[in-house]
């Protein structure tokens, strides 16, 4: 676990620019060389959408030693290699990624028809939606289109990427008025980094690098926690469901060697037997045939209408042994106690 969270600090640092050459500015000159490529995205108040596409981008060889410009400029913005969240342009062939413009629509399932969400993407989710796949690949040392890339970009989009494309879209995660405020969100938690709007000092360039460490090292968490627990978890299922029919519990934990040992594998528990609980067996509640003679002279006094009864072979069953318990009576005007009816019958 340390090594992982090692490896999770070492990622997030490079990614963020922390301790390297790489940083985040206003395109103004600095001091050493410009690196080769320029990462776009709007300045002012920041969201956890463009603080995760810039992380995601950053995770990519040919963006790693990339500037982040923060910028409205569209001069500015204009020479950068890669712009998110700004500029009203959706173009993946110019690596333009925003999804304010009225015209964009688009979701997982429109751009990638084999996938189910249909939540409209936002700037996190068109990076992750393009680049999601080389990114995991390049992290995990997996092939792209192998089948652990494959089930944990899925995974890390249904529980990690697509909760934030609809809270920056203003997607509720349900219809009708909420019960309680969602308050702790990482959308929250990311906007809170923002400066106050009293506070003296305005920028919101430390903030925002803030905001990449914070979603770039939950986004890694995850995908280390889906990558060593979950999906070793989704085998071992898998291998069992596979072999269900074969009568062994081998690869199972817990149950594995058991048969080898001559100890008796667990099976299902024994139903429970209600039977006498109530005085009445559960065969009698199911099968009305079965009342006693007793319990059907019970009722009979208890109902002041014999034509009510029916046929005694029908006759419903109080699930008591005493029918003065079953509580749904009321007294006559003739003092006897009957059936409770409607206010119609009673007349």
């Amino acid at each position: 676990m340390r090594g992982a969270a090692r490896a999770v600090r070492f990622v997030v640092m490079a990614a963020t620019g922390t301790g390297t050459s790489a940083g985040i500015g206003t395109g103004h000159k600095r001091p050493h060389p410009e690196p080769a490529a320029r990462i776009g995205t709007h300045d002012g108040t920041f969201h956890c959408d463009e603080a995760l596409a810039c992380f995601l981008l950053r995770l990519l060889p040919r963006y790693q030693d990339a500037e982040i410009v923060r910028t409205r400029d569209p001069q500015r913005l204009a020479g950068c290699d890669v712009v998110v969240d700004v500029g009203g342009e959706y173009d993946p062939g110019r690596h333009r990624y925003d999804h304010h413009q009225r015209s964009f629509t688009e979701s997982m399932r429109s751009l990638r028809p084999d996938k189910p969400w249909s939540t409209k993407l936002s700037s996190a989710g068109l990076v992750y939606c393009h680049f999601g796949a080389q990114i995991l690949a390049g992290l995990l040392g997996q092939p792209e289109d192998g089948p652990v890339v494959t089930a944990l970009y899925d995974k890390l989009y249904e529980n990690f990427v697509e909760e934030i494309d609809a809270m920056d879209n203003g997607i509720a995660p349900a219809a009708g008025e909420p019960r309680y405020a969602l308050s702790t969100t990482l959308s929250a938690r990311v906007g809170h980094l923002n400066p106050r709007w009293n506070d003296p000092d305005q920028d919101t360039e430390a903030g925002f690098r803030r905001a990449m460490e914070l979603v770039g090292t939950e986004f890694l968490q995850r995908l280390d926690f889906y990558h060593r627990a979950w999906l070793p978890a989704r085998a071992l299922v898998e291998e069992a469901v596979r072999h269900r029919l074969e009568g062994s519990c081998a690869g199972v934990p817990g149950v594995a060697g058991m048969e080898d040992k001559g100890q008796q594998t667990p099976g299902p528990p024994n139903p429970p037997d209600f039977s006498g609980a109530t005085g009445v067996s559960l065969k009698s509640l199911q099968d009305p045939t079965t009342v006693t003679e007793e319990q059907r002279e019970g009722w009979k006094n208890l109902n002041s209408r014999d034509s009510m009864l029916g046929d005694s072979n029908t006759l419903p069953v109080c699930p008591s042994s005493s029918p003065q318990s079953c509580g749904d009576i009321w007294e006559a005007p003739d003092g006897t106690n009957s059936p409770r009816y409607s206010e119609k019958d009673k007349e």
